[in-house]
């Protein structure tokens, strides 16, 4: 059997974090994870950037609170200079103060540190699969607290059909097209069309492009 380092097919992570002790029990974790490699680790911004010139990972998962550079600043200029490369907010801040800017400064995905190692390993695998993931506390969060009911009088798209809003909302809480077809009543295949074609008419390329969206435009609020 090949030896993982020699699998070219695994999500190269690199993780950046202030905290040795939170870093060695995540490598302790990942690495028993199929299809992901540890390349290496940082604990600061500046650090961060460094190793991912000299790494070139797949997935960076950025912690936000750290000396220096923090983990936004660094966000913002990998998103400048390695715009492939998915940045994954692992933090353990739960507030729109800090998840509004990681997203805007180019973030495509945001976990707790409280969330269980199985919702982290899917984390890194939606970000580098599909290009974004929020994971549920995160999207009850921005729901509950900013982006309650979708409100036509507060500047929702006039070419938004009364389901596709139904289907944003779902979406910004970060559901899958199967799980909002169960919650609608409707195919999976009728949810992704919609997910598709809400993309289409606001101009955007995934679903941490469409959060952004939704929160600059205020499309949720009440």
């Amino acid at each position: 059997m090949p030896d993982k380092q020699d699998r070219p097919d695994s999500i190269r992570v690199l993780m950046v974090d202030d905290h040795a002790i939170l870093r060695d029990g995540l490598r302790s974790l990942l690495e028993r994870q199929p299809g992901i490699l540890v390349v290496g680790e940082a604990s600061s911004g500046e650090e961060a950037l460094e190793q991912v010139a000299a790494l070139e990972p797949d997935v960076v998962l950025m912690d936000l609170a750290m000396p220096g550079m923090n983990g936004l600043e660094a966000t913002q200029h990998l998103r400048q200079s390695h715009p492939k490369v998915k940045v994954l907010i692992l933090t353990q801040h739960d507030d729109r103060e800090y998840i509004a800017p990681a997203l805007q400064a180019g973030a495509t995905g945001y976990v707790l540190k409280r969330s269980g190692g199985r919702e982290v390993v899917n984390a890194i695998h939606q970000v580098f699969e599909r290009g974004a993931y929020i994971g549920p506390d995160v999207a009850q969060q921005l729901v509950h607290t900013t982006l309650a009911d979708i409100s036509p009088v507060t500047g929702a798209p006039p070419n938004l059909t009364e389901r596709e809003k139904q289907v944003l909302r779902l979406v910004v809480e970060g559901l899958s097209n199967k799980e909002i077809a169960r919650e609608l009543v409707i195919s999976p295949k009728t949810a992704s069309v919609h997910r598709t074609n809400i993309m289409g008419k606001l101009a955007v390329r995934n679903s941490a492009d469409l959060v952004r969206y939704v929160m600059q435009h205020h499309l949720l609020e009440n």
